[in-house]
């Protein structure tokens, strides 16, 4: 065998279950279907850079994340809402609801402790 390495990816955890777990929430769904998780497949498509290069990779840049998570997750509420599966009935709430859940990110700043030879 030979030492080439391959580059396994993450599609599944970075792009497709945070905007599905996202797209639950927000929208309050009642359980989660197959049909949320094609809606979130078809979502996520959308961003390939393969669709205007052939050339490209077919997953996009893990920098549009949070982009990609918010357009799954209103696929996957725009689903739920469409099973009958949320009290949400309006896109507006559900894009209300998606924005007010989405996590991000604060650090607090960063300070230096001394060592113990500084003592």
């Amino acid at each position: 065998m030979g030492s080439e390495q391959i580059d396994i990816g993450q599609c599944n955890n970075a792009f497709i279950f945070p905007g599905v777990g996202l797209g639950v929430v927000a929208s309050k769904a009642r359980r989660v279907t197959e049909s949320m998780f094609v809606a979130a497949a078809k979502a996520l498509a959308e961003f390939s850079p393969a669709l205007s290069d052939s050339k490209a990779a077919l997953f996009p840049a893990l920098e549009t994340v949070r982009e990609v998570s918010k357009a799954v997750a209103l696929a996957v509420a725009a689903e739920a809402r469409r099973s009958g599966l949320t009290e949400l009935i309006d896109a507006g709430q559900l894009e209300r609801a998606i924005e007010a859940k989405m996590w991000t990110p604060r650090y607090v700043p960063y300070r230096r402790k001394r060592t113990l030879a500084e003592y």
